[in-house]
């Protein structure tokens, strides 16, 4: 029996030894291939998971300039999924593509999560992500979000019983934790790993760093040399070649909110053909015409001013922009507001796809 034991450790470190010696040596590829210059990879770039942004009239919005890999839904809370909250069926849109499309669950009671699990079931998307990295206060204090990320075992336990109720691919976003502890980092993933998750993206800060410091893409790579999963990547992304650039490090890129002021970053980073120049005066009306047929009215205001914080950082004048915007309640008057503004300003309409 001993002898047995002893023979399968031996086994399985050499597997994952020469699953490393594979990944590094597509790793170094990536990389002499970026030094060259003009690199671009061909690995899955994903849209985050946002808040009041990655619906479906946002995510219309970036198919029309060649789409991504995959898509995120917004949070969605499985308590009122499973519920049946008066909101739901707009979070559980799965289009323009349902196939690269990923619901994202957040809550912090087991059932409900593996009941939503099950729910989604009826339902065409790539698969079901756990949030695990939220740290907003609400959510924390129901236990759901990075708050899973404080007991291996809650989180593991958690783990496989949403595993039993789902065949879709599960996937985790979390962030280092609550500390910088990198032994208990790979230790909690090497678990949820052991229980079923088959990818997991990871946001390169702790609990309560917010964005007050930088991402640490470092630990992107270290986790995925540790885990036989693939290991995604999130923050701070700023750039088309940035995208390329971080896909080096890991399995796939998530970007968020560079994707919110440049809807055509994934067919950039891709090397796809676009427009000449970009007309962002006709990104906004699109943004503000797809709000209407894909978004219930109540949710207009809030999508609307959310897309904008960010869209408008392509101006010269976006605080003024902002501020003219937030004044606002209702789509038809933002438009006039956009509408004026590009005509009185008419060299901030036209960007390059480079920029």
């Amino acid at each position: 029996m001993f002898d047995c034991q002893v023979a399968k450790y031996y086994l399985f470190s050499i597997g994952f030894f020469l699953e490393n010696i594979k990944r590094a040596a597509c790793y170094l590829g990536d990389f002499l291939l970026l030094k060259l210059g003009g690199y671009m990879t061909k690995k899955p770039f994903l849209l985050a998971p946002m808040a009041e942004i990655s619906h479906r009239a946002f995510r219309e919005l970036v198919a029309g300039f060649g789409g991504c890999d995959e898509y995120f839904s917004e949070m969605i809370s499985a308590g009122a999924l499973i519920s049946g909250g008066q909101y739901e069926s707009w979070y559980l849109d799965n289009a323009p593509d349902p196939e690269k499309f990923v619901y994202q669950l957040v809550g912090g009671n087991v059932e409900h999560l593996a009941n939503a699990a099950s729910f989604l079931e009826r339902y065409e998307c790539a698969g079901i992500d756990i949030n695990m990295g939220c740290s907003a206060p609400p959510i924390i204090r129901t236990g759901g979000g990075v708050q899973w990320m404080s007991s291996i075992d809650k989180a593991g336990d958690m783990i496989a019983r949403v595993r039993k109720r789902t065949r879709r691919r599960l996937s985790v976003k979390l962030r280092i934790g609550f500390s910088d502890d990198v032994g208990y980092l790979v230790s909690f993933c090497k678990r949820l790993e052991a229980e079923g998750v088959e990818r997991i993206t990871l946001h390169p800060r702790t609990a309560k760093e917010k964005f007050k410091r930088g991402a640490r893409w470092e630990y992107v790579g270290m986790l995925q040399s540790h885990v036989r999963i693939p290991v995604a990547g999130n923050g701070d992304i700023l750039s088309a070649e940035e995208m390329n650039r971080r896909a080096v490090e890991c399995a796939a890129v998530m970007i968020g909110r560079i994707a919110v002021r440049k809807p055509w970053v994934f067919a950039q980073a891709r090397g796809l053909p676009l427009p000449a120049p970009i007309d962002l005066e006709d990104i906004a009306m699109r943004f503000l015409d797809m709000l209407v047929t894909y978004q219930p009215p109540e949710f207009h205001k809030s999508r609307a001013r959310r897309f904008f914080a960010y869209f408008c950082s392509n101006l010269i004048w976006a605080n003024h922009v902002r501020t003219l915007l937030g004044r606002e309640t209702e789509l038809p008057a933002m438009r006039r507001v956009l509408e004026r503004f590009f005509k009185e300003n008419p060299e901030e309409r036209f960007v390059s796809g480079g920029k």
